[in-house]
């Protein structure tokens, strides 16, 4: 019968053998670390809108200034959350309360995503309309003067006018029905289709309802009005009794100076502390925001420029933050 144990029971080949483990053991671990990431890589997630694209870029300039590894990634803002609990992104700089706080809310209560605070910028996101409607629609910004003219934002000849949206989860087609409105909803794939719609009516001097925000670039570069619908109630989204349409959730507006906030992974501090610790100093205001969209979607700027210019503005406020943080003391 062979000896199975020959090998080991050699004596020099042992020592050779336990020689080499070591070097062995160090060599599988350092191939099997070489396909992690770097310690040092942020993961910065780009929506679909202009001023969390160029703020989110500028804060990534920021972090590669201090020899960290910076990658973006072109993402929606419903699938950030899911890639957000896996450590796909890292942190969201701009989450505003109207479009996302029913879907953070969840991931936020079982802490799978970090709440960092809010920003001292407060927001609004509701129909909106440039200054010149006014004059052909008599009784705006009421929403009751919607259905007398609604046939005007029709480009159809339609008695039922046209609201253009995007793809965030607003209500609109709740508050459609809720207050019977003579209107169907135009879902476009991202902001900049919203601003084409809108330069379109504002060349030709077209009637146009269209989704808006604030802050955003039209604060400082055209003036308009959002819609004043019935005032906004937690009681709102879920007691029909509770409105005008006692039989119909949803029958009003958006809250009013709803917060913007900034989310993180819960892993952040652990893994980039540092990082952590500079992306909770960050305070934008309405301004900085509004700056940084009107930059591209106003000015035209490409968003390579744009962060330039954002950078150019801000940098006190910049140096403040990184200071008040350990990224600059590294």
């Amino acid at each position: 019968m062979r000896n199975t144990n020959t090998f080991f029971s050699s004596s020099p080949s042992r020592r050779l053998l336990l020689l080499l483990l070591p070097i062995l053991v160090l060599f599988a671990a350092q191939s099997s670390s070489s396909s992690l990431p770097s310690t040092n890589k942020v993961i910065i997630p780009l929506n679909n809108w202009s001023s969390q694209r160029v703020i989110s870029q500028a804060i990534g300039n920021v972090l590669q200034a201090q020899k960290y590894s910076v990658e973006y990634r072109n993402i929606n803002s419903q699938d950030q959350w899911g890639a957000m609990v896996r450590g796909l992104v890292h942190f969201q700089i701009e989450v505003w309360e109207p479009s996302m706080d029913e879907e953070t809310r969840s991931f936020i209560s079982k802490k799978r995503i970090l709440d960092l605070g809010s920003h001292s910028a407060s927001a609004i996101e509701e129909w909106w309309y440039p200054d010149f409607v006014a004059k052909l629609c008599p009784g705006l910004p009421d929403w009751r003067a919607l259905n007398k003219c609604a046939g005007l934002f029709s480009d159809t000849g339609s008695k039922k006018g046209k609201y253009y949206t995007g793809p965030w989860n607003f209500r609109d087609p709740e508050l459609i029905r809720s207050l019977k409105l003579d209107f169907i909803l135009v879902r476009l794939e991202d902001d900049q289709s919203i601003w084409r719609h809108l330069h379109r009516a504002m060349q030709s001097r077209s009637p146009i309802i269209m989704l808006n925000w604030s802050p955003n670039w039209t604060d400082a570069r055209i003036a308009g009005e959002f819609i004043h619908f019935p005032p906004y109630h937690p009681s709102c989204e879920t007691d029909p009794s509770w409105g005008i349409n006692p039989n119909k959730t949803f029958d009003c507006g958006n809250k009013q100076n709803a917060w913007i906030k900034t989310f993180a992974w819960p892993k952040l501090e652990q893994q980039l502390p540092c990082v952590f610790q500079f992306i909770k100093q960050i305070d934008l205001s309405n301004e900085m925001i509004a700056e940084a969209a009107a930059l591209v979607d106003y000015d035209g700027y490409s968003e390579e420029k744009a962060v330039d210019l954002w950078l150019q503005k801000y940098s006190s406020q910049l140096q403040h933050w990184s200071k008040n943080s350990c990224i600059s003391h590294q």
